[in-house]
């Protein structure tokens, strides 16, 4: 019913009343709280990494540990370049969710890790990794992080990213041939054998799960104003700053 009140490029939100549930900051809390997990899910290019740049810059990101599902991409070098390229990387089975599921249970018991680097050109992991010390907000987020009920179960709030789908392709065609070396025409061959099938069959599913839906991302500014407030509000009350 709240849904069809509200305007198209309005946050909307499940049991309001109940975001952010088990975090709480206030004077008297002891610091070595729970971590809140926030999981941000979406489809490729509609804008989850802006959503969490937008947290990580006005809630302040000294308050906020952030991983990145795609850094879990299974690690493929001992197969032969042309083989990496055969595998459907838009399917859950290409990421390493134990090793993501673990890590985030290492930060919720304010435990750093070690975040793997993956090189998409090459289709592998690196030698090298990234710590990760734990902080108050865990930020997760990825094109499939609702889909594994494992996973899903670790956040305490659930954003999906809703955005159009030619938006979604054009973005990650730009992505693509910027950073990653890829041609447009493999860029559009992917897209059309693997990446629009598998969101249709595990990332639009997984929606059902969100908590908060947030239409255009990022570039949303009322629905990035109300979940800020909202985080800002939780610390008030830390005041180590």
């Amino acid at each position: 019913m709240l849904e069809s009140l509200l305007p198209h490029n309005w946050l909307r939100l499940r049991h309001y009343s109940s975001f952010f549930p088990h975090f709480q900051y206030n004077s008297n809390m002891p610091k070595r709280t729970t971590p809140l997990v926030i999981g941000i899910a979406g489809g490729t290019g509609s804008g989850k990494t802006t959503v969490a740049n937008v947290l990580l810059g006005r809630v302040g990101a000294h308050h906020m540990a952030y991983i990145a599902h795609d850094a879990y991409y299974k690690d493929l070098r001992d197969l032969l370049v042309s083989q990496r390229e055969l595998i459907n990387f838009d399917h859950p089975d290409s990421l390493d969710t134990p090793l993501l599921i673990q890590h985030i249970q290492q930060l919720k018991q304010w435990q750093p890790v070690e975040l793997p680097i993956y090189d998409f050109k090459l289709h592998s992991r690196t030698s090298q990794t990234i710590t990760i010390q734990p902080q108050s907000v865990i930020i997760v987020e990825g094109i499939l992080i609702f889909v594994e009920a494992a996973l899903r179960e670790l956040f305490d709030v659930k954003i999906f990213v809703d955005t159009d789908p030619d938006i979604r392709f054009i973005r990650r065609l730009q992505r693509d041939i910027a950073e990653r070396g890829r041609t447009t025409e493999s860029v559009i061959r992917q897209y059309l054998t693997t990446v629009r099938p598998m969101h249709l069959e595990f990332v639009e599913p997984s929606k059902r799960y969100a908590d908060v839906i947030i239409p255009e991302g990022g570039l949303n500014t009322v629905a990035m104003d109300m979940v800020v407030a909202r985080l800002e509000a939780l610390f008030r009350g830390d005041s180590d700053d």
